[in-house]
């Protein structure tokens, strides 16, 4: 008896030392993303503090949906968080991502702005708009179609035309207007530009500071950066961003999105994680980090929308658009935009 239940507590010891390690396991999540991390990372905090699930970041600011196809089914990422739609396309294309199996809350979510598969969603909107300075430029809302005029002739400044905000922008002229018709459209707006393209957004409100020219391109989120940075914030200061969209239709918008990776060793904790980034919170946390906006309709963005009004997004869908960003970059070379 006594070498039965000797026997019986060495093998319950044993048992308890097998289940140890894995009741000392930390629930987690992988997180490849392509975003700045301190724009998402107080989300994912609040993720992991009110679920005790682990976030794990890495940051891959380019090659990412490359990096995970070649993991393959070793990949160890659960969530792939990107910023342009057509980041989100190429990764379903490439095969990296899977529908949830648990019902997500993106039915609120426009279908514009998600996979009509569940793959991604968008989780946060920016758009793409026509700064101007507040001191030469009466108008306060001009259509995209507009910056061909020939009234705007030396007075237009951007960053490169095959820069993936512009291209993003083209390719919608595409889904709006045909190839044809954006082409006359993108060789009449490269006449008016009042230089080279170069730079990036904020130089844009610079050089419109320096008279260099008085309207240019660029996304809403950088007015908010530059008025915040004691160096750019006179940049800032010497534009106002119109009302800007399509003749018919509403403002150009991209997105930061989110999909589930195909091979997520997580993959409860991921959709978790994917449920709160759409969450009422979430949202506004996330809008208000960046001066965007949110996808999730009654969420309000307060800072946001005091410095550029609401949002009327265009309905194209983004999967749409992405289909001529090929097209759209084969016309900024056709047309030379950038020499």
């Amino acid at each position: 008896m006594r070498n039965v239940l000797t026997g019986r507590v060495v093998a319950a010891a044993a048992l308890f030392l097998t289940l140890q390690p894995l009741a000392a396991q930390t629930a987690e999540v992988n997180v490849y993303t392509s975003r700045e991390p301190a724009l998402i990372k107080p989300a994912l905090d609040a993720f992991a503090q009110s679920t005790g699930i682990k976030v794990n970041t890495v940051f891959i600011q380019n090659g990412l949906e490359e990096r995970v196809k070649a993991e393959g089914a070793n990949s160890p990422a659960d969530l792939i968080i990107t910023v342009d739609a057509a980041k989100l396309v190429n990764a379903s294309d490439l095969g990296i991502l899977q529908k949830p199996g648990k019902s997500l809350p993106d039915t609120m979510i426009a279908p514009s702005l998600r996979d009509p598969d569940g793959r991604w969603s968008a989780v946060t909107l920016r758009s793409r708009v026509i700064y101007a300075s507040k001191d030469r430029v009466k108008e306060s809302a001009m259509t995209y179609e507009d910056l061909a005029d020939p009234k705007w002739k030396g007075k237009i400044c951007m960053r490169s035309g095959q820069h993936p905000y512009n291209i993003s922008l083209i390719a919608a002229m595409i889904a709006h207007h045909g190839a044809e018709k954006t082409e006359s459209w993108l060789r009449s707006v490269k006449a008016n530009l009042a230089k080279k393209p170069s730079g990036g957004d904020r130089d844009v409100a610079k050089d419109i500071l320096a008279g260099v020219c008085d309207i240019g391109l660029g996304n809403t989120y950088y007015v908010g950066l530059m008025l915040k940075d004691k160096d750019q914030k006179a940049w800032g200061e010497a534009i106002k961003v119109l009302d800007s969209t399509f003749k018919s239709g509403g403002t150009h918008v991209n997105i930061s999105g989110v999909g589930l990776a195909k091979n997520a060793p997580n993959k409860d904790n991921a959709e978790k994680l994917t449920a709160f980034l759409l969450s009422d919170q979430a949202q506004a946390m996330l809008a208000a980090l960046n001066d965007e906006y949110p996808v999730r309709p009654g969420v309000p963005a307060v800072a946001t929308e005091k410095l550029f009004g609401p949002i009327k997004p265009d309905q194209f869908s983004l999967i749409q658009i992405a289909s001529h960003r090929r097209q759209a970059s084969e016309l900024v070379d056709k047309v030379g935009f950038d020499q």
